[in-house]
């Protein structure tokens, strides 16, 4: 069975596979090891192997994961799931990076409860590209009267797009949500200061994501093996 090392070592070769391919330099793609359900043991495991992002789904473990690893101080903590209002508070506390906003009202809460003592948050819009009734995300027609609020907020920092596209797409559905996502990047990338990063990818769909631009892939079972569920 491969190490948490040994398999990080795979994830980066294939990001530097796929960025050749694109043309493109590996230093430009970063990934971000999604370590939700996994212990703080394996979070070590991959920092010792000189893994610093880690992406959380699920608001309270990603805090106590968070608090229990204080002292390592060039951690980049990423929440990529939703927030419910009430937990606003101890997200804006912990975290340094929020991928999942896509309303107004979360933008707000997390503005308003960012500590004075923190640097700005960084954050992203997470936009629902293929209009998937199930999945969070704001629509593309919605998402400049996001921008405009978000750039009023003083304590955070537009930093990008997140996106997850539809599963399982024919290779026609996957070109034309990705080139999409490219295209609406780009019109941003363009005309703001920082807006930097467009967060797409996982394991089954790296490949495409970097030939069509992504700057943050985000893996998580092939870096720490199959996840563990919190029971409901």
């Amino acid at each position: 069975m491969q190490t948490i090392a040994e398999r990080l070592d795979s994830a980066r070769k294939g990001i530097d596979q796929a960025a050749n391919n694109a043309h493109r330099p590996p230093n430009s793609i970063k990934l971000l090891a999604v370590s939700k359900t996994k212990p703080v043991s394996d979070i070590m495991e991959a920092y010792e192997a000189g893994q610093r992002m880690f992406g959380e789904n699920y608001v309270q473990e990603g805090v106590e994961k968070a608090q229990a690893l204080a002292h390592l101080n060039d951690i980049e903590w990423h929440m990529i799931g939703p927030i419910q209002s009430n937990k606003t508070k101890v997200v804006a506390e912990h975290f340094d990076w929020v991928q999942s906003i896509d309303r107004e009202k979360t933008a707000k809460r997390l503005n308003d409860q960012r500590p004075a003592n923190m640097p700005p948050l960084n954050v992203c819009v997470q936009i629902n590209i293929d209009d998937e009734q199930s999945k969070s995300g704001v629509k593309p027609s919605e998402l400049a009267d996001l921008i405009t609020f978000i750039q009023s907020q003083e304590n955070l920092r537009l930093r990008g797009l997140m996106a997850i596209p539809k599963a399982d797409p024919t290779a026609d559905e996957q070109n034309m949500s990705l080139s999409k996502l490219k295209e609406i990047f780009d019109h941003y990338h363009n005309s703001l200061t920082n807006f930097d990063t467009l967060s797409v990818g996982m394991s089954s769909d790296m490949q495409a994501a970097i030939l069509s631009g992504s700057t943050m892939v985000r893996i998580g079972t092939a870096i720490f093996g199959k996840r563990e569920y919190p029971k409901a």
